[in-house]
């Protein structure tokens, strides 16, 4: 399962989001990705930092 946290509608790689999901180990993730028709370009993955990022890692500290 995934969470869409934001969305970039003016990104290098035309319209792109970032999602949250976890590992196996139950870790948070943000994945930024494109959705493409035929496929998804996965443009990085990080680990949120806790001092930029909600409690629930979902919404951008400002």
């Amino acid at each position: 399962m995934h969470i869409t946290i934001e969305e970039y509608h003016n990104d290098l790689c035309r319209e792109s989001c970032p999602i949250s999901g976890k590992t196996q180990k139950e870790r948070i993730i943000h994945i930024v990705c494109s959705p493409k028709d035929e496929y998804l370009v996965i443009i990085t993955t990080y680990i949120p930092d806790i001092n930029k990022w909600d409690k629930g890692f979902k919404t951008r500290i400002k």
